[in-house]
């Protein structure tokens, strides 16, 4: 019979990740995704845990930029969905701030959390963007769910297709929504759901570099680089150069 501090560290092992001479812990948030509370670090493991640089990724550059961010963490399906929207926002001629929040919408889903995304989305972009376009980036989580015949935009059946007919909203999403619909930005927000591709063409391929000016023009980049500065956002950059850091 395995006595309890066994049965632990077994469990703890099973949900470790070798890799070399390092072990790769996993979060509690990470798990919870598994739907379990467990918490592994290898302390008894006799093996020390990874933290910097995680050999799988590719190696960022010492002051990393917002272009970096795209190149060599994102993931590349959402990738194409930001880059595409954006490029129909500038085909669609509106304003470049207009195209910088299309082209950061879904960040935080292409690097971070799928969850809430256009909260943390705004939270990660906030120090860096005029107020404007964070704004757009956090409200158009609820304004994507209510049609708005003035624009033609309708309920996406993507929604339909993913949620269910009977998806009932939450609280604070519909409160959102309520407080958005009279504010001076709500049309820039709008303008997200309008540009927001359900789904992206995979015979086209957009690249970040096409907005290089774009960014250039309305997103302050660090000189130190994104994670290196001293921000609010500073430790959700840094947490994506380095997601398996233990702590």
């Amino acid at each position: 019979m395995l006595t309890l501090d066994d049965a632990a560290d077994e469990l703890e092992h099973r949900h470790m990740q070798e890799l070399g001479d390092r072990l790769i812990a996993k979060s509690v948030f990470y798990n919870l995704n598994d739907g379990e509370r467990s918490l592994t670090h290898g302390q008894k493991s006799g093996k020390i845990l990874l933290m910097g640089e995680d050999p799988r990724l590719p190696k960022m550059p010492a002051a990393p930029t917002l272009t970096d961010f795209f190149k060599y963490r994102f993931a590349l399906g959402p990738l194409q969905h930001l880059l595409q929207s954006a490029k129909l926002a500038q085909k669609n001629g509106l304003d470049e701030k207009i195209v910088l929040a299309c082209l950061l919408h879904d960040i935080a889903v292409a690097g971070f959390i799928r969850a809430d995304h256009g909260y943390w989305g705004a939270q990660l972009i906030e120090p860096y963007v005029d107020e404007e376009v964070s704004w757009a980036i956090r409200m158009h989580q609820s304004l994507r769910f209510y049609p708005d015949e003035s624009v033609g935009y309708e309920y996406p059946q993507a929604y339909l297709d993913m949620f269910g007919a009977d998806y009932q909203l939450p609280e604070y999403i519909q409160k959102d929504y309520e407080r958005a619909r009279n504010h001076k930005w709500y049309m820039s927000a709008r303008m997200i759901c309008l540009n927001d591709l359900y789904s992206f063409d995979p015979s086209v391929v957009v690249t970040v570099d096409e907005f290089e000016d774009v960014i250039g023009r309305h997103f302050k980049q660090p000189k130190e680089g994104l994670g290196n500065d001293n921000t609010p956002a500073s430790h959700m950059w840094r947490t994506i150069m380095r997601p398996a850091n233990a702590l």
